[in-house]
């Protein structure tokens, strides 16, 4: 590798870990991509004065993991990094992949905020892109899921990084070669029982046509550009005509502007979105899921997706038909917890806090409040919070029964702002 191949690789780095100031921490697993990226990001971090820590996730899945965490131990030790190793164990259900990378996110969030670590660098790579493109491809997505993933998110609470996603899979070996620093090769990414696997495979077939991962990762990021636009303009049309209503959002059926109709894409994303906020899903339902709702609630009253309940309220005129995106009750009547802490990932609760009172779903006892006075429809506030003492009902501020206590569904910002951060 060149010096100046080298040189694009660090400004890769530089360009979006920017001047920040705080520990930087890295998330590496022992492979190329993750490795490459640690050294690069302590080199940055000798540079720039800032201190940097590494963070493995052992998924108790592979004997191999253990000689990897050691291979990432020994790097640090000899370049003074604190690393620590999380466990995550399956409990086997569910796709695997998709809990473990969830997992692999509760817990290096967790972890960044417990150390004192705002942001966490990602190894996702150009070949990431392409191989994800490939793999979505397959799933039918819009431009969403076909689009080039973030250089920098919010999750959990932590900002994480991903400084290179257009360097090619292969120049990070070379740089690791060149550098002398040994890294693992995982046996699972030669097993085609994997999409990832099959997607590196597709990539290889479709090479002699010159789309490789250098063609896809371009596609991917035209269409970061295209779904930039379009999120320009659902946050136009949110703010103009969504209603927040107690924690339910009320969407339009269609929209019309001066005689010109939103597009239906626009609308489509919209309740993707709605979904989202009012749901807590890391993402949108799948396309197939939001075509058969769109379908059943032109017959039916309602609907549940995500976690949530949609419901249609027909009008007299066009413009009154509107759809309540509201939490689904048996998503949360599991939920529990401290009544000074955030519920369902969106309810802040204030009133007079005590160790003895817990938070959940209302439920069943909305009976026993003035529902019937807020306006409110009695499905939306069975899901709401309710402040409890064993089985004692205290308050449920949204269905009317205050008691000196307020919810407030803000955790993850009003819509708008939520559209605006996503």
């Amino acid at each position: 590798m060149s010096d100046e191949d080298t040189g694009v690789l660090r400004h890769m780095v530089r360009s979006v870990l920017g001047t920040g100031d705080g520990p930087l921490g890295v998330a590496v697993s022992g492979g190329g991509d993750s490795m490459a990226c640690l050294d690069l990001v302590q080199r940055y971090g000798r540079e720039q004065g800032v201190a940097v820590r590494a963070v493995t996730v052992d998924h108790g899945l592979r004997a191999e993991a253990a000689d990897e965490i050691a291979l990432v131990e020994r790097y640090c030790a000899a370049h003074g990094i604190a690393h620590d190793v999380l466990t995550w164990n399956w409990d086997g259900t569910g796709n695997l992949q998709a809990e473990a990378r969830g997992a692999r996110y509760r817990l290096i969030a967790d972890w960044a905020k417990a150390v004192g670590v705002g942001r966490v660098v990602l190894g996702h790579t150009e070949t990431d892109v392409a191989e994800t493109f490939l793999m979505r491809l397959a799933r039918k997505s819009g431009v969403d899921g076909l689009a080039r993933m973030k250089p920098a998110f919010e999750r959990h609470g932590v900002r994480w990084l991903r400084p290179l996603l257009s360097a090619p899979r292969e120049s990070l070996r070379e740089y690791l070669r060149e550098q002398g620093i040994v890294w693992a090769e995982d046996a699972s990414n030669d097993d085609p029982t994997f999409d990832r696997v099959k997607a590196r495979r597709i990539l290889d077939a479709l090479a002699p046509l010159g789309i490789d991962a250098e063609t896809l990762s371009t596609v991917s990021f035209n269409l970061f550009l295209a779904k930039s636009a379009l999120d320009h303009s659902l946050q136009d049309v949110a703010w103009r005509h969504v209603e927040e209503v107690s924690g339910d959002l009320l969407l339009p059926c269609d929209v019309i502007e001066e005689d010109r109709q939103i597009p239906m894409e626009t609308l489509y994303r919209l309740r993707a979105e709605a979904l989202r906020w009012v749901g807590g899903g890391a993402y949108a339902p799948r396309s197939d899921g939001m075509i058969e709702m769109d379908i059943a609630l032109t017959s039916a009253k309602a609907y549940t997706l995500g976690g949530c309940l949609v419901t249609r309220e027909d009008g007299a005129r066009l413009a009154d038909r509107r759809w309540r995106v509201t939490r689904e009750l048996n998503a949360v009547a599991g939920l529990s917890g401290p009544t000074d802490q955030l519920w369902d990932g969106r309810w802040v609760l204030d009133g007079p806090h005590d160790d003895a009172l817990v938070v959940r779903a209302l439920g069943d006892a909305v009976k026993d409040t003035p529902w019937r006075d807020t306006g409110l429809p009695r499905q939306s506030l069975m899901a709401s919070p309710a402040i409890w003492d064993g089985e004692t009902l205290v308050a449920a501020p949204v269905a009317g029964l205050a008691n000196g206590w307020t919810a407030k569904a803000t955790g993850r910002g009003n819509f708008t702002e939520f559209l605006i951060s996503r």
